[in-house]
């Protein structure tokens, strides 16, 4: 005879069988009620019941016999009968005689329910929005999604809110028309095959413009509010797919009348400094998404692209003017006034660079292919008068492929780029002799400063590739601030945490070069010159000119006093020589362009980041 106990102190609520029924394994004999929770207790084994000790509604309790079984057969093994018998040895009961879930079995209500519910966020239950959207030959929020997470990887939150228009619209027709609230927000995995499931993690956020135009409504600033929590509490980057109109007045179930209360921008922000944040913009992007966007790092932005921060509805209404969308900060003139770092020609190339941007701050790669090191040596023109592209030399150090150019299309006299060196990622600044000779104007010390802030807030390293005479000068550049632009170049400098290399490829003039080499020769980690390399204190010509005036002036003009400026400029270059530069230990080094890698690459391991000592910010200009 085996006894039937009780697994727990509680209520019979109902007996399923009476004294003298048989029984097989698994049935079910009695409900039991403790803490408004029902427990079933099962047969452990076939055969009949004897004698019931309690009635249904009786107390009861743990370990107290219910019921006596008399065995139809010998009790199973331990080892077999133990899942069986675990509710009556007072164990976890187990889901005996349920049939397992399989292929073809039907979802149990409650699990039906819930993937009725989630359909309509899908695209696949869009159709005619999906449509519509790639009519316009764009993709959807999930598809660029699904493009830039790795496969399977994104986990969704918040997909089943709806527009906060309940008290105006039914609830049939919000779940239909503003799936997720027109926001999809969510954890997922960036490039996780080249560095693992913990360093690919990413927040992202994407405005759907095929709900309410993308507009910014109560829950998904709700939404967006919970995801960048998270992100700064748990050191994740956030990519925000901007697009849309900014704010929404048509939610009204709450007792808002302005709005201007939310978290939602004084929390984006904070992440300045913190974690990476790179926005990505095609179509367009007005008012609240704009002001979320202009607070990124980077912002990547396709051809078709407006991004502004007022639509045509708000400038119109302010008495501006009546405008097309398309009138309102079109991607030329962005990329060009720099709000736009990386221009491509559409969402697919929009996600591939972010991949890439992304990538530099998830750490190193172990897979990467070096330039032809040799090459370098023929890139600086041997006549020191003719100009040439400083990209080649980026590129030419650089693992090759890794190159990603910030900014192209503002502040042409200093390139900004992040890149790889034997896998390490770390950010390149070089002058632009094509632009002004590769003197420094405003726009290029705010482009070289922020990126300056940029490679700091997150640890990489910079190497800078100095050619340049020096800050640009002159009554028409002052009145754009010039002193207090460039000026920013050096505050930046003398912030760094990371390491700094200094490389002069040909000019090392004056205060622009010291701005360049982190305030001056000595401030970087080395300074090091091609043998190309020139110095002096500002430009030759000029320092003649003001050094020897009387000189100069004691002799008349013509072919005697042009004899003697070009005697003493050729004595100042060669006096400024790299070679001369390095015996006054001015700079640290004259080095085969050949070599240039290897002492980078020596550079780096010498030195490390230091930890941040107070606040990191990135300028959002």
């Amino acid at each position: 005879m085996i006894e039937i106990r009780s697994p727990l102190q509680a209520q019979i609520v109902r007996w399923q069988v009476k004294t003298g029924d048989r029984v097989d394994a698994g049935d079910l004999l009695v409900i039991l009620e403790a803490m408004k929770m029902e427990h079933e207790v099962r047969a452990p084994q076939g055969g009949r019941l004897g004698e019931l000790f309690f009635e249904n509604g009786a107390l009861v309790a743990e370990t107290e016999v219910l019921a006596h079984l008399e065995p139809a057969a010998p009790t199973l093994p331990a080892s077999v009968g133990d899942a069986r018998a675990g509710a009556c040895a007072g164990h976890e009961p187990s889901p005996a005689g349920l049939k397992p879930a399989g292929e073809g079995r039907a979802p149990r209500a409650d699990l039906q329910r819930v993937l009725d519910r989630h359909a309509p966020t899908l695209d696949a239950s869009r159709a005619e929005a999906v449509a519509r959207r790639h009519a316009l030959g764009q993709r959807t929020a999930r598809e660029n999604i699904a493009d830039l997470c790795d496969a399977d990887s994104f986990m969704e939150y918040g997909a089943l809110a709806v527009a906060a228009q309940r008290t105006r619209r039914s609830e049939e027709d919000l779940i239909k028309n503003t799936p997720a609230d027109g926001m999809v927000t969510g954890i997922g995995s960036i490039n996780q095959s080249l560095f693992g499931p913990e360093q690919s993690r990413a927040v992202v956020m994407a405005y759907d413009a095929t709900v309410l135009a993308g507009t910014q409504g109560l829950r998904n600033h709700q939404k967006t509010d919970r995801l960048l929590g998270i992100a700064l509490q748990q050191k994740l980057p956030v990519v925000l797919l901007a697009e849309g109109g900014g704010g929404r007045p048509g939610d009204v179930d709450m007792p808002i009348i302005a709005g201007l209360h939310v978290a939602t921008f004084a929390s984006f922000a904070r992440l300045n400094g913190q974690v990476p944040v790179l926005g990505i913009v095609a179509g367009r992007c007005f008012a609240g998404n704009a002001a979320l966007l202009g607070c990124c790092d980077v912002i990547i932005a396709t051809h078709t692209s407006n991004i502004g921060m007022g639509g045509p509805a708000m400038v119109e209404g302010g008495g501006l003017g009546a405008f097309k969308p398309e009138q309102i900060g079109p991607s030329d003139v962005q990329h060009g006034n720099g709000v736009i770092d990386i221009l491509v020609p559409d969402e697919r190339a929009a996600v591939a660079a972010a991949r890439h941007y992304l990538s530099f701050f998830q750490g190193r790669v172990g897979d990467w292919l070096a330039p032809d090191a040799l090459a370098t040596r023929d890139l600086i023109p041997e006549n020191r008068l003719r100009v040439y592209d400083t990209r080649t030399v980026m590129a030419g150090l650089a693992d090759q492929g890794s190159v990603l150019q910030l900014r192209s299309g503002f502040g042409k006299g200093i390139h900004t780029a992040l890149a790889r060196i034997e896998g390490r990622p770390l950010g390149l600044l070089a002058n632009n002799p094509l632009h002004l000779g590769g003197a420094i104007d405003a726009d290029a010390a705010d482009k070289a400063a922020r990126f300056m802030q940029l490679c700091n807030a997150h640890g990489l390293p910079l190497v800078s590739l100095v050619d340049t005479p020096g800050f640009m000068v002159g009554p028409e550049i002052e009145t754009r601030a010039q002193v207090r632009h460039v000026s920013r170049m050096f505050v930046a400098a003398a912030h760094l945490r990371v390491p700094y290399l200094s490389v002069v490829l040909r000019k090392g003039y004056g205060l622009g070069a010291m701005a360049m080499t982190a305030g001056g020769f000595h401030s970087p980690l080395f300074t090091v010159a091609w043998p190309s390399g020139e110095f002096g204190a500002m430009g030759l010509e000029g320092a003649v000119r003001l050094g020897y005036r009387k000189e100069l002036e004691a002799l008349p003009q013509g072919p005697g006093r042009d004899a003697l400026f070009d005697q003493l400029v050729a004595g100042a270059y060669e006096r400024g020589s790299a070679i001369n530069m390095a015996a006054t230990l001015e700079i640290d080094a004259v080095i085969d362009p050949a070599q240039t890698r290897d002492w980078l690459v020596r550079g780096l391991q010498t030195h490390r980041t230091a930890p941040p000592s107070g606040g990191l910010a990135i300028d959002a200009w």
